[in-house]
C-alpha cells in the first residue's frame, strides 16, 4: 500500500532586529528584503489576492544517506483575509514515517520594517484541505502580523536512509507566486529522468541539468491553484516535476520498457507462490472438494482476509520490529507460517492458493487513481503502485484484492476501479482495465421512524447503513480507532446529514471488523423545530437527510472537471407518525428527475396518521467535463428545489375547523 512521508516540526529561536538595517545573524539564511516589497499594496498579476508568494525555494539532495530538502517561503500579506497566512500549516499524514524536520526559522517583517522572530509553540491539529479530504498538520502562528507585513520561514526535511524514490517539485500553490527556484542533486548511483505531467507555467523553461549535475528550474508569475469541490486529484492538475530513477539505463520505447518490467514482476510473483506443497496443504484446510467453484473461491478469499494485515496497522519503528521479532516474508509459505504479512503479499498469497485449488489466476499491477491518473508513456513503474488478482471462472473474470482490508469478495477498493493495469505473464504482460462497480453496489441508506410532536419537533430512531465502497472506506479509516472515537465520528456524521440543528445519540455500534456485511449504526435522533408555522397551518420540509446536497455546485462557473470517486446511491426511507389530532392538508407532487447517468426521486405516501417519504439519489458518474458542468449543476439545483418542498399540515384546532 502507498506510504507517504510524515513531517515532524522542531523550533529554533532567533533575535529581533529593526529595519532599515534588515541584518540577521550568521546562519539564519534570510534572503535580502527589497524595501519596495514592504511598500507594495497589491499585485496587478493577481488582482484581489489576499497574499502572494514573493519567493519560494526548494533545494533537494538525494543520497543513500543524509538526503535532505531545504524549503524557504516568503509571503506578502495584501489584505485582512491574507493575515490568515500568519497561521502556518505544514500538513502530513499520521501513518507516515521516515522524515524529520530540522532547522526551522520563522519571522514576520511589519510594514515599518520591524522584524519579529517566532518564539512560540507548535501544535498538531486536523485540517480539511478539500471537501471530505482530511489530514493532520503541525501548526504555529506568527504574532502581530499586519496588512502589508511579510512572513517567511524556512526549514529542512531530513529523510530516512535510502529514501530517494519520491523526489518531486510542486510548482503550483494556493497563492500566486512571483518567483520560485527549484533544484535537485540526483542520486549519483542511478540514472534519472524527469517529467511534468500537467505542463509548466507559461514562459517557464524546462528543467535542465548544469555542469555540476544539479537539475534546476526557475518559474515566474505562477498563477494560484484554485481548489474546487469534487475535482480530479490535485497532483493531476498542478504544475509539478517528477523525478524517476532507474538502476539501469532508461529505455526510450514504452513497449519495450513495460515488457521488460512485466517479465521481472511476473518472475517475482512466480517465485513468491512457488511453494506448491505448502499452498495445497493450506487450501485443503479451507475448502471441501465438493464445494462449487464460486464457494471455493469465496472461502479462500475469506481465509486470506483473516491473516493479520500489517499494512493496516500503525507503522512500527525499527526498534519495535526487532522487539516483536517479526520475520521477513520471502514467499507465500513464509506468510502462512508467520500468520502475518503486508497487504501486497496477502494478495499474492491469494493468487497462489487459488491456483492450488485449480483456478486459472493471474496477478496484475494497477495504478490507483486517488492521487493521479496513470500514463504508460511516462514509463514510471512506481505508478503501478498496487496489486490485484484476476480469477477466471468459466467465461467470467473476478477481480479481487484481498490484501485491501474490509473489501468484500468481488469488489476492489475505489482507487483501483476503472484504472489501467498490467496483467502479468511470462511474456511481459498485457494491459487491462479494472471494472467500475455499479451505483447499486455502494449505498448510503437512512431508515427513520419519527414522531412529530405538537411543538413541531421530530424525534425517533434512525438506522444508517453503508454498503460496498461506502462501507469499505469508513472501515479502513476507523479500524484503528477506539469505540469512543468511532462513536464521535458516527454522531457527527449523522448531524452532518441533517440540514438543521439536531440531537444525536448512537445506540448501537456497527460491525467494524466485517467485510461482507453492511456497516449499520443505530441512533436516537431529535430535530427540534423541524416544522414552521404559516397562519393556521404547519409546514414540514421533506429533505430530512439532504444537507450533503444542499450546497453542491452552487457556483455558476467551474474551472475543472467534476470528479466523483465512484458510482453511488443515497436512499432515505422516512416514516413520520403525526400527533393524533393533526391532518395532512396537501403534499407536493412526486419528484422524478431522470438524467440517465443520474436520477433523483422523491415520493410521499399518506396513511392513517402517518407519512411515508422515500428519497433516492442515484449517480453513475465518475468524470464530468467542465463543458457539461451546467447540466450537472442543473440536476443538483433540481434536487435542492425538490428537497425544499413542504408538506402542509393542519394542527389540532385547525384540523377540527376543516
Amino acid at each position: 500500500m502507498i506510504r507517504r512521508l510524515a513531517f515532524f516540526l522542531l523550533l529554533a529561536v532567533a533575535s529581533v532586529v529593526c529595519w532599515p538595517f534588515l541584518s540577521v545573524s550568521a546562519g539564519d539564511e534570510w534572503q535580502p528584503i527589497d524595501p519596495a516589497d514592504l511598500k507594495m499594496t497589491l499585485e496587478p498579476k493577481a488582482p484581489g489576492a489576499p497574499a502572494i508568494y514573493l519567493y519560494r525555494q526548494v533545494d533537494r539532495t538525494d543520497a543513500r544517506r543524509a538526503s535532505t530538502e531545504y524549503n524557504y517561503i516568503r509571503i506578502k500579506i495584501l489584505n485582512e483575509e491574507g493575515r490568515r497566512f500568519a497561521n502556518v500549516e505544514i500538513p502530513y499524514r499520521k501513518e507516515d514515517a521516515g522524515v524529520n524536520i530540522s532547522n526551522i526559522r520563522a519571522r514576520a517583517i511589519r510594514p515599518d520594517g520591524t522584524i519579529e522572530n517566532f518564539n512560540g509553540q507548535i501544535f498538531e491539529k486536523t485540517i480539511e484541505k478539500t471537501k471530505g479530504v482530511k489530514t493532520l498538520a503541525k501548526t504555529f502562528t506568527l504574532p502581530n502580523v499586519q496588512v502589508g507585513s511579510i512572513v517567511e520561514y524556512h526549514w529542512n526535511y531530513d529523510f530516512a536512509d535510502n529514501y530517494i524514490f519520491n523526489s518531486h517539485w510542486v510548482i503550483s500553490s494556493e497563492l500566486f507566486t512571483r518567483l520560485a527556484k527549484f533544484s535537485l542533486k540526483p542520486f549519483e548511483e542511478w540514472a534519472v529522468r524527469w517529467a511534468w505531467p500537467a505542463g509548466l507555467p507559461s514562459g517557464t523553461e524546462p528543467p535542465k541539468q548544469d555542469a555540476d549535475k544539479i537539475v534546476r528550474l526557475v518559474a515566474k508569475d505562477v498563477p494560484a491553484f484554485e481548489v474546487e469541490d469534487y475535482m480530479p486529484p490535485e497532483n493531476e492538475l498542478k504544475f509539478r516535476v517528477l523525478f524517476i530513477y532507474s538502476q539501469d539505463s532508461f529505455e526510450s520505447d514504452p513497449v519495450k520498457y513495460w515488457r521488460n518490467y512485466g517479465k521481472k514482476q511476473n518472475d517475482r510473483l512466480e517465485s513468491f507462490v512457488s511453494k506448491h506443497k505448502e499452498l495445497e496443504a493450506a487450501v485443503s484446510q479451507m475448502v471441501s472438494p465438493s464445494d462449487p467453484p464460486d464457494v471455493k473461491l469465496r472461502k479462500i478469499y475469506s481465509g486470506v482476509q483473516q491473516i493479520r494485515n500489517l499494512s493496516y496497522e500503525p507503522r512500527k519503528s525499527e526498534q519495535e520490529v526487532k522487539r516483536d521479532k517479526e520475520k521477513k516474508i520471502e514467499n507465500a509459505a513464509d506468510l502462512l507460517k508467520a500468520g502475518y504479512g503486508s497487504g501486497y503479499d496477502i494478495t499474492w498469497l491469494f493468487v497462489g492458493l487459488a491456483r492450488a485449488a485449480g483456478f486459472e489466476v493471474s496477478g496484475a499491477l494497477v495504478s490507483t487513481r486517488n492521487d493521479y491518473f496513470f500514463n504508460e508513456k511516462r514509463m514510471n513503474s512506481a505508478e503501478l503502485n498496487s496489486n490485484i488478482a484476476i480469477v477466471k471462472i468459466g467465461t467470467k473474470e473476478i477481480f479481487c484484492d484481498p490484501g485491501a482490508a474490509f473489501v468484500p469478495y468481488g469488489l476492489l477498493p475505489w482507487p483501483e476501479t476503472a484504472v489501467k493495469g498490467l496483467k502479468l505473464n511470462r511474456d511481459g504482460g498485457t494491459w487491462i482495465e479494472t471494472p467500475l462497480p455499479e451505483s447499486a453496489d455502494s449505498i448510503v441508506k437512512h431508515t427513520a421512524n419519527f414522531k412529530l410532536t405538537g411543538e413541531g419537533d421530530l424525534q425517533g430512531t434512525v438506522s444508517l447503513s453503508f454498503t460496498g465502497l461506502e462501507a469499505i472506506s469508513r472501515r479502513q479509516r476507523y479500524h484503528n480507532q477506539d469505540e469512543e472515537a468511532r462513536k464521535k465520528y458516527l454522531e457527527e456524521l449523522m448531524k452532518d446529514y441533517v440540514p438543521a440543528a439536531s440531537e444525536v445519540d448512537l445506540t448501537k455500534q456497527p460491525d467494524w471488523a466485517g467485510s461482507e456485511s453492511p456497516l449499520v449504526a443505530e441512533f436516537n435522533v431529535k430535530i427540534p423545530g423541524w416544522i414552521s408555522s404559516a397562519g393556521h397551518r404547519a409546514l414540514l420540509p421533506m429533505g430530512f437527510f439532504s444537507a450533503g446536497e444542499k450546497h453542491m455546485f452552487e457556483h455558476a462557473e467551474r474551472i475543472n472537471a467534476v470528479y466523483f470517486a465512484f458510482p453511488f446511491r443515497k436512499l432515505d426511507d422516512v416514516t413520520i407518525e403525526l400527533p393524533p389530532d393533526w391532518k395532512v392538508d396537501s403534499v407536493p407532487k412526486d419528484q422524478d428527475q431522470d438524467a440517465k447517468a443520474a436520477e433523483y426521486t422523491l415520493k410521499i405516501e399518506q396513511k392513517a396518521g402517518t407519512l411515508h417519504i422515500t428519497r433516492l439519489i442515484r449517480s453513475d458518474l465518475i468524470m464530468v467535463p467542465q463543458t457539461a458542468y451546467s447540466s450537472l449543476r442543473g440536476f443538483y439545483q433540481a434536487v435542492k428545489s425538490g428537497d425544499e418542498e413542504q408538506i402542509v399540515l393542519l394542527p389540532g384546532a385547525a384540523a377540527a375547523a376543516n
